[in-house]
């Protein structure tokens, strides 16, 4: 593992105070209220200049009706503070409740979401003793927007929104990081090859800013290779940078195979706020009963003592936990006969680290933070993209019909094109069925026409308003309706 720092931090200057910092603390639910307890113990135990200011959030606020799993008067207090310390809640299935993980990253900006996933072999079981990657994941858009829609009896909707600002924010991020923690590599995971826009986009910016670190090697993968690659040979990786939700699934499969979800923190940094969370989730089954490792909220912790410059508090406490790993005190999820020498519990597992404040490990490397906050914080830069020229040139008419065949409707729908607007063709979950389709295609009842000059000349709203006119007079329900344009001549909309 590095010698230098616990990836996911920004520390706030180079001089440690003596001032109190405030701090947002929610224990959560589950077995939140536990692992929290055993943080704040060893960070106490530490010697932590940490003022907490707790909330409740998660499951009962949920069940008092509010959705948002949050009480408004909270907000203030992260506004406030700005540090949040975050145990895992759990959100109760079914109704209108809103993930409140992704709540709180959008409401106050915390695009990076960073997560390390580090190897601690021998002493905890991985096939893969050289593993030290870092998963930077964007954390605001893609398909974790959460814009979503039942369009037709049969078929629903997910919008998957990249933006050009978030993913420069989240690729400098992740360069400058590699630069400040002396990483050599930053690889990106995109699928562009099928989403040609969105994921396009992306690499198309990681492209261009990765010009500006000539320091740093830089690479490119397609993400189901790419996957499979980490999944075998992750030591090949070092810094990775992807959209939300490659990112929230590979972060766990890379912190399952270097040896346990359990043991992976995650910082979410914004140029405002922070918070820091275990990426595992509440496990309620466990609660109440003294078994749950509390490394993962600890090492978040450990990333929040450096991002509030603390940095000899984050290696007292870090370099503890590895001795302690080192001494066989484990937890049952990562105990394993002839390797460990003592199964504990969440508050035996706490003690036995602040016993070993102070301590170092001898076989693993132990870490030192101070060069960490000796480097300028990493913030995002606001875009300077000159504003392309835009220009309708067609539109795609969605409709929802389940009375015959893609030949019936097609010949219905053709009619209705316009001067303007002529009917280019008929799909079916992006296949193109009428005309020239295969009677072997299955079709729902979500149907896109598309309505697009061969010249692709401009149209006016005036033209788009007269089509779907056509459209209620010959009684179609279109439920949806896109623009096709073009930015600075270029076609910008797939086929």
């Amino acid at each position: 593992m590095s010698s230098t720092t616990q990836p996911g931090t920004e520390g706030k200057g180079s001089t440690a105070t003596q001032t109190k910092i405030p701090v947002t603390v929610a224990k959560g639910d589950g077995i939140g209220p536990e692992i929290m307890d055993a943080t704040l113990h060893i960070l106490k135990e530490a010697g932590a200049r940490i003022e907490i200011e707790e909330i409740e959030i998660g499951e009962k606020v949920y069940l008092r009706g509010i959705t948002t799993g949050i009480e408004p008067s909270s907000w203030d207090s992260l506004r406030r503070t700005k540090v949040f310390l975050k145990a895992p809640i759990t959100t109760p299935q079914g109704g209108g409740y809103q993930s409140l993980n992704v709540a709180t990253r959008k409401t106050l900006g915390l695009y990076a979401n960073v997560r390390p996933c580090v190897s601690y072999h021998p002493f905890v079981d991985t096939k893969y003793p050289k593993q030290n990657l870092v998963i930077v994941r964007e954390n605001e858009e893609d398909l974790y927007a959460g814009i979503e829609y039942r369009q037709t009896d049969e078929v629903y909707q997910c919008l998957k929104l990249i933006s050009r600002p978030g993913s420069e924010k989240i690729v400098r991020y992740a360069f400058e990081y590699a630069r400040r923690y002396n990483r050599k590599k930053v690889t990106c995971f995109m699928k562009d090859n099928i989403m040609k826009l969105t994921d396009g986009l992306f690499h198309k910016v990681f492209d261009e800013i990765g010009t500006e670190y000539p320091d740093i090697e830089k690479e490119a993968w397609i993400v189901d290779i790419g996957a499979a690659k980490m999944a075998d040979t992750p030591e090949a990786f070092d810094v990775l940078v992807m959209p939300n939700l490659y990112g929230d699934i590979l972060s766990d499969i890379a912190a399952q195979i270097a040896g346990s979800v359990g043991l992976a923190g995650s910082a979410n940094i914004g140029d405002h706020c922070a918070m820091f969370e275990a990426i595992h989730g509440s496990a309620p089954r466990r609660a109440g009963q003294n078994l749950a490792n509390p490394s993962g909220l600890l090492l978040a912790g450990v990333q929040m003592m450096v991002h509030i410059n603390q940095p000899d508090i984050a290696e007292s406490v870090h370099n503890a936990w590895l001795k302690t790993l080192e001494d066989g005190i484990h937890t049952y999820d990562i105990y394993e006969e002839g390797v460990s020498k003592q199964k504990v519990g969440t508050k035996e597992f706490a003690q036995a680290v602040a016993d070993r404040l102070g301590k170092k490990p001898e076989k693993l490397a132990p870490v030192s933070y101070n060069q960490a906050t000796k480097k300028a914080d990493i913030v995002s830069v606001q875009s300077t993209h000159a504003r392309s020229a835009k220009e309708t040139v067609g539109i795609d008419v969605y409709v929802d019909w389940k009375s015959g065949t893609a030949e019936d409707i097609g010949k219905l729908i053709e009619k209705l094109g316009t001067d303007k607007l002529p009917f280019k063709m008929l799909t079916n979950r992006g296949v193109r069925v009428y005309p020239g389709g295969l009677p072997e295609t299955f079709c729902t009842d979500h149907w896109r026409a598309r309505f697009l000059h061969d010249e692709m000349k401009a149209v006016t709203h005036t033209d788009i308003i007269e089509l779907l006119n056509k459209f209620i007079e010959a009684k179609l329900d279109f439920i949806k309706t896109e623009h096709l344009c073009t930015f600075n001549g270029e076609k910008s909309f797939s086929n």
